[in-house]
């Protein structure tokens, strides 16, 4: 599936979110079950069908890791860890510093600081969705330079680690702020 052929929309990692929204509200509207009873059952199921398309289309295209990787599989780049290229040591060495500070912070139920790496390890997974986004745009429209193409794939495996991360604080800081009373 085409999540930007779906919706209507060019194949770009920048995308409008709020007309993208409208589009998808729209058609969630014409495509509802409820629009369609009187119709004969393969129009619903033709609806439904539709209806499941684009919700996930405008899933896709509202998370940046798997926007990329649409746009990486439209333009016949295999993704996906077993994939990508290995992160680079350093980059493994520092999300394993970060965890560690973090399970210290959980241990203390220190919310500040559990919110101060969440907001470093933010800045930087807004860095690494603005390197796609710069790339992407010098390779559009569709490029045929696969080699530059897949040279934007550590960005996306970056963004990979920066998103678990942020899932990771979302726990301890439910965790912290239960414990600290919040």
């Amino acid at each position: 599936m085409d999540p930007f052929a779906t919706l209507g929309i060019d194949r770009t990692f920048d995308i409008d979110f709020p007309a993208v929204e409208r589009t998808h509200r729209e058609l969630s509207r014409a495509l509802h079950p409820d629009k369609h009873v009187t119709g004969g059952a393969s129009e619903r199921r033709y609806a439904l069908s539709k209806a499941i398309e684009v919700n996930e289309a405008w899933r896709t295209l509202r998370d940046p890791i798997r926007r990329a990787e649409a746009l990486f599989t439209l333009r016949g780049i295999a993704v996906g860890e077993s994939n990508e290229p290995k992160p680079s040591a350093a980059l493994l060495m520092d999300m394993m510093d970060q965890r560690e500070n973090l399970a210290e912070a959980r241990a203390r139920h220190d919310v500040r600081v559990i919110r101060a790496l969440a907001s470093e390890i933010e800045a930087r997974a807004r860095g690494a969705e603005r390197a796609l986004s710069e790339g992407f745009r010098a390779a559009e429209p569709a490029s045929t330079d696969r080699a530059a193409l897949e040279q934007l794939l550590p960005r996306l495996g970056e963004l990979r680690f920066y998103r678990r991360f942020l899932d990771e604080v979302s726990e301890g800081l439910d965790l912290a702020t239960v414990a600290a009373g919040e």
